[in-house]
C-alpha cells in the first residue's frame, strides 16, 4: 500500500470549487499534517497545515480566506477544501506531514516523510 494517497483533483472553471483527500497509512493523531503544491515549472510550495489538537491550522496567503484544511485522526484523513479557485492554483498537490525547517527557503515549512505521494492533479481552466 502507498503511506500517502491523494484524490479529489480535476478539471474545473476559474470560480469553482474542489476538495481534495489525503488517507495515510502511518498515524497521524500526533503529528502536524499539511498540503503541498508544485505548478508546471516551478517549485513544490506549502500550502496549509493543521496541528493535532485544537485544531490550530495554518493557510499560507493569498490562498487563506479562500482554503480550509481539516483532519479527521480516527480515519488518518487529511482535506483540503478549494474554494474560487482561479488558473494560477493548478497544479499537482501533494499531502505529507509538514515540520519547520528555520534554513529552508520560502515558508520554511516542508514534508517530513518519505516517500511522497503521487498527488492529485488540479487544474483550473479560464
Amino acid at each position: 500500500q502507498q503511506p500517502l494517497v491523494e484524490s479529489g483533483g480535476g478539471l474545473v472553471q476559474a470560480g469553482g470549487s474542489l476538495r481534495l483527500s489525503c488517507v495515510s497509512a502511518r498515524n497521524i493523531s500526533a503529528t502536524t499534517m499539511g498540503w503541498f503544491r508544485q505548478a508546471p515549472g516551478a517549485e513544490r510550495e506549502f500550502v496549509a497545515l493543521i496541528k493535532p489538537t485544537g485544531p490550530y491550522f495554518y493557510v499560507k496567503p493569498p490562498m487563506n480566506g479562500r482554503f480550509t484544511i481539516a483532519r479527521n485522526n480516527a480515519n488518518n484523513t487529511v482535506w483540503l477544501q478549494m474554494n474560487r479557485l482561479t488558473p494560477d492554483d493548478t497544479a499537482v498537490y501533494y499531502c505529507n506531514s509538514v515540520i519547520f525547517s528555520s534554513s529552508a527557503s520560502g515558508s520554511g515549512y516542508i514534508g517530513n516523510w518519505s516517500p511522497w505521494g503521487q498527488g492529485t492533479q488540479v487544474t483550473v481552466s479560464s
